[in-house]
């Protein structure tokens, strides 16, 4: 395996492959998994996703990572349970070009704190390894699960720097933001990552 790879407790956040789009969008493209985010999303969408989070990965270093469980003997499981990780934001009527952390987890690892060991990673490696000041991360109102997880990562509710949508996913809703600083997060005693870079 080449690229970006770190690993947590139970998790290893690295580089998509090629092989990696058809299992994710079978486990991910459902109604459940995309209600707050767009819907099911048509082979366009899913043509442009790619696209941009690999465009992610060459412009920053950094995008959002396929998330895969590793087994009880610190192997890879084969299991692709979904992608988390780190873009710039760039939503027009948001705060362009800011640390954006994001998360998606197909509906059969939730509850069992998958995304708030990935999405913890994801914060910590923007912090450590990136150079981010700060770290934000969107949602709608609606989306409890969502908006919940950023509350127990720390993040502050910025009602001040909320924006209308203009993003098809959101559809039309306006955008509430979370927002975590440095040394917010350093006073919470995160881990420091282990990660690689081989390419």
């Amino acid at each position: 395996m080449t690229g970006f790879e770190h690993r947590t407790q139970r998790l290893i956040l690295r580089d998509w492959q090629d092989e990696d789009w058809e299992p994710f969008w079978r486990h991910l493209n459902t109604p459940t998994v995309s209600r707050f985010l767009g819907g099911v999303a048509d082979a366009a969408y899913r043509a442009r996703t790619r696209e941009r989070l690999l465009r992610y990965s060459h412009e920053y270093g950094h995008t959002f990572w396929i998330v895969q469980r590793i087994d009880d003997g610190g192997h890879l499981s084969g299991e692709i349970l979904g992608w988390c990780g780190l873009k710039r934001c760039n939503e027009p009527n948001g705060p362009v070009g800011d640390f954006e952390a994001g998360w998606r987890l197909r509906e059969d690892a939730w509850g069992k704190g998958y995304a708030k060991e990935a999405a913890s990673a994801s914060i910590d490696l923007a912090f450590r390894q990136f150079g981010a000041p700060h770290v934000i991360a969107l949602t709608v109102e609606g989306n409890k699960q969502s908006w919940g997880l950023m509350e127990r990562l720390g993040m502050e509710r910025r009602p001040d720097m909320d924006f209308a949508d203009s993003a098809s996913w959101a559809k039309g809703e306006t955008l509430i933001v979370y927002r975590i600083d440095r040394e917010e997060w350093a006073a919470r005693g995160a881990v420091r990552p282990r990660s690689r870079m081989d390419g």
